[in-house]
């Protein structure tokens, strides 16, 4: 059966009923990964940093996220019974099918947490049916958490939740250990609702501070423990309903959510934080439950339209909008993506829910802002030319990630057209530097980006008068000793709006090479075969093409290099604009081109090519400033490519260095 064919990607997902629909259409196929006493689903052969064991535990806990919920809201699903033998059997040390006490910081601590959550949602299903020794089993192997080594991050939350499940049995549990984490968890929080993923000198606020684990997290609790713990209860909805009003940003009006960080193949995980809003009652001024409802619909809708995220008999694939180990880290096991699970949390509530009832409202773009500066996350976020992207300065994992520069440091995020991860080490198509100054001190075989910054920092043109100010960000980093990169992100202008800039300074004491590329496109014609180069003195359709080089007669700057990239995702392009800040700059030390990329870098289009333009630093050790101009206008979601009408106009504007930034070139 083909992938396209599966009842979740023909789900018009707009009722309770869908949603429902949605949810047992994803768990239907586990059954034939199921093993035979119901504890363990092996849904692939890939290996991660922990244990098979663990990994089958994964297959089996995360899909009760949204099991529990739907039991728990009413739904009736029969195939629930395998979890419950899966339970007695799981926590059975004599079972050939035992998941194993836990040791410190192991998986099966993580996988605790939808069980506990299982338990107090839905005991009547999935723990009063089983045999008092089995009961004692589940007791002892969830209890057994306690007082191990945990790492000092959002993992915490796990053993919360598995002593809160725990007490909502009337079972042994460790209320001082309950308490203590709360209590630390607490330490993590920055302001305006957003919390680091770890204690201080972490800077990692990613889906993991809102829908993957915190917010998410905190949400659950101040409704299960209301009664038991009320004042920290209250808070974690107040931080709830001030990080709503920066989280809106990172979507767009077509359901998709910015691709940022780690764990992305958990897919709509990423929205999860608008279903838990709902399931803690939370309202939050400003944003309808009709919003909130759309907010979470749309988003899981834009999954029904990527077969790719699952295999052809509807299993969740590891990746993002297609299969991709590129992407991946080393604790993503196939069992991993079900975290998406945490989506489907609106199903635990009555149909008579204001979420419910209330009609469906489309993204309220026409009242918030356009562009949206964060403080904590050190991010600038903007609405204008089509599509969500945010810029970003200053994050990075706190451990050496696979990828973990490019799914934290680069220098935009966009929900249309995704991020670029490397594939290998050698050359432009394989390191995919999309969005980001990439340096070679080999002439281009070998390249380092931008992984951690220092003094990174949001700045304004009226500090006095921030709301209606000019803001930019500001960041330097260090790819060699002696060699040190700053560079300046200006959000669009209304005027400009397809465009944004950035400046950078560079002093070396060597000869180097830079690109500075843009977003990287779908890198095939409507035909499936390859972009051809076009001269752009012959361009004239907006179909499929390909142009970089100097400008021609019909650009608007005879002395500028540029690059440029048009297919079924849209343009996307670059244009040297250093003229305009220093007049007296010569541009032949950059030039424009399009790299093919290698496949299976950009997350979300498997074939992808990427505009750049590549300059020459001949090693002086004096501050060198050059300015790009960053150029994309994605096509609509279901439709392929963009007319010429539609931006050619747009193309053709210089977007105006703003003079904030012209003093911080010129040292004023």
């Amino acid at each position: 059966m083909p992938s396209e064919t599966l009842d979740f990607l023909k789900n018009p997902l707009r009722t309770r009923e869908d949603l429902q629909r949605a949810c047992t259409s994803l768990l239907d196929p586990l059954e034939l990964y199921t093993s035979p006493k119901g504890a363990r689903i092996k849904l692939g052969y890939t290996a991660t940093h922990y244990d098979d064991i663990a990994a089958q535990l994964e297959g089996f806990a995360r899909p009760l996220w949204g099991l529990a919920s739907l039991l728990h809201g009413g739904g009736d699903y029969p195939g629930h019974e395998r979890w419950t033998r899966g339970f007695a059997a799981g926590t059975d040390p004599d079972s050939d099918e035992f998941w194993g006490f836990t040791r410190g910081k192991d998986q099966r601590m993580v996988e605790m947490s939808p069980i506990g959550f299982t338990l107090a949602m839905a005991p009547e299903k999935f723990f009063q049916p089983l045999s008092q020794q089995a009961k004692d089993n589940l007791i002892n192997w969830l209890g057994c958490i306690n007082g191990k080594d945990m790492p000092d991050t959002n993992w915490l939350w796990f053993r919360v939740f598995a002593n809160l499940g725990l007490s909502k049995i009337n079972a042994p549990y460790s209320a001082t250990q309950l308490k203590a984490d709360l209590d630390h968890l607490d330490t993590f929080y920055l302001g305006d609702g957003w919390s680091r993923d770890g204690p201080a000198g972490v800077r990692q606020l990613d889906y993991y501070s809102g829908s993957f684990a915190i917010q998410y997290a905190q949400l659950v609790y101040s409704k299960l423990a209301a009664k038991e713990d009320p004042e920290r209860c209250e808070e974690y909805r107040e931080k709830a309903r001030l990080f709503a009003k920066t989280f809106i940003h990172w979507f767009d009006e077509d359901g998709r959510s910015a691709p940022f960080g780690r764990s992305l193949t958990y897919r709509f995980a990423m929205a999860s934080f608008w279903g838990a809003l709902a399931f803690a009652d939370v309202e939050v001024p400003g944003i309808s439950w009709g919003a909130i409802k759309g907010m979470l619909l749309r988003h899981i809708r834009y999954w029904t339209t990527q077969p790719g995220a699952f295999t052809r008999d509807g299993v969740f694939t590891i990746g993002y909008t297609y299969p991709n180990m590129n992407m991946t880290e080393n604790y993503n096991s196939p069992g991993s993506p079900y975290w998406a699970f945490k989506a489907f949390i609106p199903l635990a509530l009555p149909e008579t829910h204001p979420f419910w009832t209330a009609e469906e409202e489309p993204f309220p773009i026409a009242s918030i802002p356009k562009v949206f500066p964060s403080e904590h996350p050190g991010h600038i976020y903007t609405h204008l030319g089509g599509h969500t992207f945010l810029l970003s300065s200053g994050q990075s994992c706190h451990y050496p990630l696979r990828a973990g520069a490019e799914k934290y440091g680069k220098l935009a995020y966009s929900t249309a057209f995704g991020y670029a991860v490397p594939t290998g080490t050698l050359l432009l198509d394989q390191h995919a530097p999309d969005n980001t100054i990439a340096v070679s001190e080999d002439g281009g075989v070998v390249w380092k980006v931008r992984r951690e910054c220092d003094d990174a920092r949001i700045e304004y043109e009226n500090p006095s008068d921030k709301a209606n100010s000019l803001c930019w960000l500001r960041a330097v980093w260090r790819p060699w000793k002696d060699v040190e990169v700053e560079t300046v992100l200006v959000p669009p202008h209304p005027d400009t709006p397809l465009w944004h800039i950035r400046a950078h300074r560079v002093k070396t004491g060597r000869e180097l090479t830079s690109s500075d590329a843009g977003f990287s496109n779908y890198g095939q014609r409507k035909d499936g075969r390859a972009l051809d180069p076009v001269d752009a003195s012959s361009f004239t359709s907006g179909d499929d093409a390909v142009l970089d080089g100097k400008s021609s007669s019909d650009q608007p700057t005879e002395d500028a290099a540029w690059a440029l990239a048009s297919s079924a995702g849209g343009v996307v392009g670059v244009r040297d604009l250093t003229h305009l800040a220093l007049p007296n700059f010569s541009a032949s030390g950059r030039k424009g081109e399009v790299t093919i990329l290698d496949a299976n870098t950009n997350i979300m289009f498997s074939r992808s090519i990427m505009p750049t333009i590549i300059g020459s630093h001949l090693g002086s050790s004096r501050d060198e400033w050059f300015v790009t101009g960053v150029f994309a206008l994605p096509s609509k979601l279901g439709q392929d490519g963009v007319p010429k009408s539609a931006w050619v106009a747009e193309w053709h504007k210089n977007p105006a260095v703003p003079d904030a930034i012209l003093k911080i070139i010129n040292g004023a």
